[in-house]
């Protein structure tokens, strides 16, 4: 066996470990919150419900007096048969249902948006640094680092009130126009992509100034290499020099950084949507929460989890092939 799937075997094996971790704290640490979702659900129907239908909710969803530990095997045997619960906020809904409902809202918002910045920002990083000492070089990456500097919040809010309440330009809230259908046509998607734009545009904002800051940096250093100088004495063209011996090398620690963002797309920006009501993965927590939903929020938590590792491992096979150094 080489050594390249030797590193991958030994990575693979360290993320199955974590994702056993992150399983057993997302079963204990709801449980250990104050509060109980049934009561919480009993008490929403104000009176309607009879005090012995409590038990039964209780068994219905799990919440019993058995020990704990024997609760914990129940839930890895349950998770293993893809069977998350029943959300007591949106019973009798599953869990896998809901968060099957949000994920794809939140890889079209987020995903969108982070791939347009990182694209942008890579490629803005490239060419100020190539022509460092610049004008652009001076003015870009200071106004980006302080735009950047505002959280996401702020920055949707202003867009939300200028270009949807002020000018009308933009819808203010949910993912389409509550009078169509959902379906494969062209008016649902185009008022998919018309609710869309407030919400991505704020993360594709917010979010180049750092793909640009890391890949400026990054090339700052590769261009002064020996490598970048000898492809420089050898006659060849500057946006070859530029693309191939420099870029190629700076934006390897930049796909491991993305690869981690590619994890955290199943979280959505929570904020972000909660302001533009957009029914995503984060507002879907901030509901669950909100409910002390343990089933919902147990499974968005382990969405997210295995998300970060299935990423990071993915991200260590690009990096293999990408890079032959790491193959010695």
């Amino acid at each position: 066996m080489n050594k390249s799937a030797t590193y991958l075997l030994k990575r693979l094996g360290f993320y199955i470990i974590a994702g056993w971790a992150a399983i057993t704290l997302n079963f204990f640490i709801p449980r250990l919150m104050p509060g109980d979702p049934i009561s919480v659900m009993f008490a929403s129907f104000r009176g309607k419900l009879k005090p012995e239908a409590m038990e039964a909710l209780k068994q219905t969803f799990g919440f019993t007096n058995e020990p704990l530990l024997n609760k914990y095997f129940l839930y890895i045997k349950h998770l293993f048969q893809g069977d998350l619960g029943i959300s007591t906020a949106y019973f009798p809904e599953k869990v896998s249902t809901i968060i099957l409902s949000g994920l794809g809202w939140t890889l079209l918002l987020v995903g969108f948006s982070l791939t347009i910045s990182f694209i942008l920002g890579s490629l803005a990083g490239m060419f100020i640094a190539w022509r460092r000492d610049g004008k652009l070089d001076s003015i870009v990456p200071p106004s980006f680092a302080f735009i950047s500097s505002f959280p996401y919040f702020f920055t949707a809010m202003i867009l939300l009130y200028l270009l949807g309440f002020k000018l009308g330009w933009f819808p203010i809230r949910h993912a389409y126009n509550s009078n169509l259908t959902p379906s494969f046509n062209l008016p649902f998607i185009l008022s998919c992509l018309h609710h869309a734009f407030l919400p991505a545009s704020t993360l594709i904002f917010m979010g180049i100034g750092g793909w640009m800051l890391s890949m400026r940096n990054n090339m700052m250093a590769t261009i002064s290499t020996d490598y970048v100088s000898f492809a420089k004495s050898k006659g060849l063209s500057k946006n070859r020099i530029m693309i191939w011996y420099a870029a190629k090398n700076a934006i390897l620690p930049i796909v491991t950084s993305f690869g981690m963002a590619i994890g955290f797309i199943l979280n959505g920006t929570i904020l972000t949507e909660i302001i533009f009501s957009y029914p995503g993965q984060g507002y879907i927590l901030f509901q669950a929460v909100q409910a002390q939903d343990f089933q919902l929020m147990q499974g968005i938590f382990l969405t997210i989890t295995l998300s970060v590792l299935a990423a990071n491992w993915i991200i260590d096979i690009a990096v293999l092939v990408l890079d032959p150094r790491t193959r010695k």
